[in-house]
């Protein structure tokens, strides 16, 4: 009950200043499972700027293969507003809650959805990624390595994994491409 309270503040009350509280800018709407495509016509429907990326997945079944449009970021549609019209996208069904801290919507870079519509609008293919932060333990998914676990770094711009032996107290570092590593649990 409290959160719902929350997404009741006015600008102020969040310690938001009057100027954002009017600024149209991009946020991060989370939505209940699989209805961003539900979400993004309802939000089309009440006149508010939207963002769904998707991309193209080939599923197959034993009879067919069916070409599906498929959210990029599953979960989430991007919406462009002013926080004084925060309600007007909260009602939306299916919609859950505007991304934010502290019960405050956060703002996303403008630059970073312009340049994601951009990419995609001039046939860039992207997929989804699990999202990988350095120091963290991954597994190697392909290669020679497939397998090995190790500790994601970053080097002059590229991906490397520090593989440990243990009996020995011996470590190695390689070179890896992002694509081929998953985050473990």
């Amino acid at each position: 009950m409290a959160s719902h309270w929350t997404q009741l503040k006015s600008g102020s009350e969040l310690g938001i200043t009057t100027e954002a509280y009017r600024e149209k800018r991009w946020y991060a709407a989370y939505t209940s499972a699989n209805h961003e495509k539900r979400v993004a016509e309802q939000l089309a429907v009440r006149d508010v700027e939207h963002f769904l990326p998707v991309y193209d997945s080939v599923r197959r079944w034993k009879d067919r293969r069916i070409k599906l449009q498929m959210p990029l970021f599953p979960g989430y549609v991007f919406v462009c507003m002013a926080l004084r019209d925060r309600l007007q996208v909260q009602q939306v069904p299916g919609v859950a809650h505007l991304v934010g801290f502290g019960g405050t919507p956060a703002a996303l870079p403008e630059e970073a959805i312009e340049a994601l519509r951009a990419s995609l609008e001039s046939g860039v293919r992207a997929q989804p990624h699990p999202y990988l932060t350095l120091g963290r333990q991954v597994q190697v998914r392909s290669g020679p390595l497939a397998g090995m676990q190790g500790i994601l770094l970053r080097r002059k711009g590229n991906f490397r994994v520090v593989i440990s032996i243990e009996l020995i107290q011996r470590s190695v570092v390689v070179d890896v491409n992002e694509v081929d590593l998953r985050p473990l649990p």
